[in-house]
């Protein structure tokens, strides 16, 4: 019996340590994209556009939140199907998060990040959908996520038409 309870603990601590790692993975490669030299200091902002410095920790909180509800939805997960499909979301979600950053700040296209951001955006939608079959929970949890990234889409948008045509 002493066994076992090592087994179980691993078994409810690994969601957690996996998903934690998940989020500050994202949160490494978005950060090594984004590049705020003199190309970026070089666009016309809207007036409306938050500090830079606002940046990191709404993505933190929103990194929290995303491995929370993937936690709680990993756990709730009645079989491995649906524990695989969660896992895939939220691997593409995390790629179109990296993405973007690659495009607008890497690459200097905010004109494709502006319609990557469509896709980023519907891929946090899918999430919500298919966590609300989960956890009632799970889906307020991505909703500061989903507000933040209409957010940037409307700010990414505001940029590209004042310092447009790029490339």
């Amino acid at each position: 019996m002493t066994s076992a309870r090592p087994a179980t603990r691993r078994r409810l601590w690994r969601p957690v340590f996996t998903a934690a790692a998940a989020a500050c993975l994202v949160a490494l490669l978005g950060g090594l994209m984004t590049d705020l030299g003199p190309w970026y200091r070089g666009l016309v902002q809207p007036a409306w556009k938050p500090p830079d410095w606002l940046f990191g920790p709404v993505w933190t909180v929103i990194y929290a939140l995303a491995a929370a509800a993937a936690v709680v939805a990993w756990r709730r997960a009645p079989d491995r199907a649906s524990r695989e499909t969660l896992l895939v979301l939220f691997s593409l979600n995390a790629f179109l998060n990296v993405l973007w950053s690659l495009l607008y700040f890497r690459l200097h296209r905010p004109d494709w990040a502006l319609i990557e951001v469509v896709f980023l955006w519907l891929s946090i939608v899918a999430l919500i959908v298919r966590l609300r079959g989960h956890a009632r929970s799970t889906p307020w949890l991505l909703l500061p996520y989903l507000a933040w990234v209409s957010f940037a889409a409307v700010l990414n948008l505001a940029t590209v038409r004042l310092n447009g045509p790029f490339g």
